[in-house]
């Protein structure tokens, strides 16, 4: 019987610890994906978020306001992890000063935004289609131009970012998304 109780003691506390580890860990991903962590360096703060400032994402009609976390971080759990762990890429950078000046940023823009299209094009848009569920998409209350061009992006086999790059970040000099070759999942 003491024999009983000391495992089963010895569960509970195993029991416990996993438990919490796991809430600390979801703690950790759910502050790493806010935008109050986003924007608490310098990097993201002084260019990528100030230039986010007011556009259509962070300002509009509907009062649907996008955080960085929405663009960047997939909702599923294997993407997401595989994202936060390509994030140390972004935390290395802040540490060694890569982006640490508005030169240096814009001398890094495009290499940022076609790692990010590439992810986007990779995954269809899946972070976009999130919030814009095409299902729901009411073509009738689209612009003309708008409904023809969705169709014809449906039809070539296009994604959101495909045109709609530089909608929340000013778009870099160079190739766009569209001429990324990319295959989607």
């Amino acid at each position: 019987m003491k024999r009983l109780l000391k495992w089963l003691g010895i569960a509970a506390i195993a029991f416990v610890v996993v438990g919490a580890v796991i809430a600390a860990g979801a703690a950790g991903l759910r502050y790493s994906s806010s935008e109050q962590f986003c924007t608490s360096c310098h990097e993201m703060n002084a260019f990528a978020y100030a230039e986010f400032k007011g556009t259509v994402h962070d300002r509009n009609a509907s009062g649907v306001r996008a955080a960085c976390s929405d663009c960047h971080v997939p909702r599923e759990a294997v993407p997401m992890m595989i994202r936060k762990v390509e994030a140390l890429r972004e935390v290395y950078g802040h540490l060694t000063g890569i982006i640490d000046t508005k030169e240096k940023y814009e001398a890094h823009r495009y290499e940022m935004a076609k790692r990010e299209w590439t992810r986007l094009k990779a995954t269809d848009s899946a972070t976009c289609r999130h919030c814009h569920n095409e299902a729901a998409m009411d073509p009738e209350l689209q612009s003309e131009k708008a409904r023809t061009r969705h169709a014809k992006a449906k039809a070539e086999g296009l994604t959101c970012i495909d045109c709609h790059a530089g909608i929340a970040h000013t778009e870099p000099e160079g190739p766009g998304p569209r001429e990324l070759k990319v295959g989607m999942k």
